[in-house]
């Protein structure tokens, strides 16, 4: 045993020198000192006994290791370094790919620019009046688009308008009419000459709808005349709806409104943001259509819109475009800012599968909502030309409306303990907002031509059944069994058929 320490302390005593003279003389012959490690071995080797070959063993396998461990430490600093350039080389390459993309797309905007300036100015624009100007270049004044305002679309509409003051006036045979002519008219209209055919009770929904919010959300099954509806309705008053088709990558309101282009100095201006801006010199109603709306999260590209249009004073209806005004902005960009017209109505189209989104309660509850189950039934209509309607004449028949048809104290008293029922056995709410939608609602529909209470049942199944469709209906039978007992009880046996017909349904998907 003590022979092993010795040959351990003279092993190392010599290990060490010889390192401190390969640092010395890195080019001495390393052989020979390999054969003095051997003849130390064999000096004390014989008088090692059990216990020192145990520890010998010991040591040389720890040793082994060590040197093993420090092989692979040089390895692994090695591999970490090899990748480190590798992945340095391709940042490298990758920010010499985006420089050269980002040089690729200001040159081919700038490229289609000068297209579009050559297109307006070869082309012509419409005027307000419908009349298209097919002149030289000067009196359209296509120059516009390769100057170096901001606005280059709204400019264009700012000149287009510039020598024109719109005044839009009802025909002879539609002085005085009310809302149920209107309602009439246009069902007649629509089907005569568009062949698309509504039910009057649609019709009705529609324009109390309008006379209750700016948003009007159409949803149902493919095919069923949601997006129709709105473009007949541009086409008869003869002022056709602009259709902005939603993208499924929306995500934000630049999609909606546009972007300021910081490589070409200007604002990419959005269809949606074109048909807004002319509505602002308009007189007659303006329609702007969201077709398959719930494509993309309607809160995430929209959310600004539904945030505005709760604010009770319109003049503070501004969207923003733009932090630092200029000069050459559009006419009616005020500080960079947009005020949203009140002859406009925002309309949305959505379809139900499994390729769009859920609408949420946020968006439900500040919109007007319409359900299309089934395809118009044709039926025989008199030939009806369209109607011009300004939009001072319609805003007048729905303050009268709400004037000469409030909502009836008996009425309100029993929807009241409706909502108490519903509270006690859904949990759910009908909230302030839902009540300033009914007092409006309700007035506009009898002016239609409807009934209060057929208003009233409108409104119960679209705002407040329409919640129940995310509860778990399987645990609800008895309750929903009693609320359509509840609803007989209070309205009357032959009231409220939406609502009975939605619970029925409910009742159904619970079996």
């Amino acid at each position: 045993m003590a022979a092993y320490f010795e040959y351990l302390r003279e092993m190392f005593i010599a290990v060490m020198t010889n390192i401190g003279n390969w640092f010395a003389d890195p080019w001495k012959p390393v052989p020979a000192e390999f054969d003095y490690y051997n003849s130390l071995l064999a000096q004390y080797s014989k008088d090692f006994g059990g216990a020192g070959w145990v520890f010998y063993v010991i040591f040389m396998i720890l040793l082994i290791a060590a040197i093993g461990a420090f092989c692979f430490l040089i390895f692994w600093l090695i591999r970490k370094y090899v990748r480190f350039r590798k992945s340095t080389a391709s940042e490298e390459a990758l920010r010499a790919e985006v420089e050269k993309l980002n040089l690729e797309l200001y040159q081919a905007i700038s490229e289609k620019e000068r297209i579009l300036g050559l297109q307006i100015s070869s082309l012509g624009v419409a005027k307000p009046n419908g009349e298209i100007i097919n002149g030289p270049a000067e009196e359209v004044e296509g120059e516009i688009a390769e100057s170096d305002v901001r606005f280059p679309r709204l400019a264009l509409v700012d000149k287009s308008y510039e020598n024109y003051h719109l005044v839009t006036t009802l025909p002879e045979d539609a002085t005085n009419i009310d809302l149920k002519g209107i309602c009439e008219r246009f069902r007649n209209f629509a089907a005569s000459q568009m062949g698309l055919y509504y039910t009057i009770d649609t019709i009705r929904v529609f324009f109390s709808a309008m006379g209750t919010g700016k948003i009007i959300i159409l949803e149902g099954i493919s095919g069923t005349g949601k997006t129709s509806l709105p473009y007949a309705l541009g086409r008869f008053f003869k002022h056709n709806a602009a259709i902005c088709s939603v993208q499924p990558s929306w995500r934000d309101r630049s999609e909606l409104l546009g972007y300021y282009n910081d490589f070409t100095h200007k604002f990419t201006e959005t269809q949606f943001l074109h048909a807004i801006y002319e509505a602002t010199y308009r007189d007659d109603v303006s329609l702007v259509v969201l077709d398959e709306m719930n494509l993309a999260r309607i809160e995430y590209y929209f959310a600004e819109f539904l945030s505005i249009m709760e604010m009770p004073n319109v003049a503070e209806w501004n969207i923003s475009l733009v932090a630092a005004p200029r000069s050459d902005d559009p006419s009616h960009v005020k500080d960079g800012r947009l005020l949203i017209p009140q002859n406009i109505w925002f309309i949305g189209t959505a379809n139900n599968d499994d390729s769009t989104f859920t609408i949420t309660d946020k968006v439900y509850d500040r919109a007007m909502s319409l359900f299309f189950d089934n395809k118009g039934i044709a039926f025989k209509a008199p030939f009806t030309e369209a109607l011009p309607l300004p939009i001072d004449y319609l805003d007048d028949l729905f303050k009268k409306a709400k004037e000469d048809f409030p909502l009836s104290q008996k009425t309100l008293e029993k929807f009241q303990e409706l909502d108490s029922f519903v509270i006690e056995h859904f949990k759910l709410a009908f909230g302030n907002r839902i009540m300033k939608q009914l007092g409006d609602f309700v007035p506009c529909y009898i002016a239609c031509g409807g009934t209060e209470l057929e208003a009233v049942d409108y409104m119960f199944q679209s705002k407040i059944l329409k919640k129940f469709e995310v509860l778990n209906v399987a645990f609800l039978r008895d309750e929903l069994i009693a609320l359509d007992a509840y609803l007989t009880k209070q309205f009357g046996k032959g009231e409220f058929l939406l609502s009975k017909k939605k619970i029925k349904n409910l009742i159904k998907m619970s079996a």
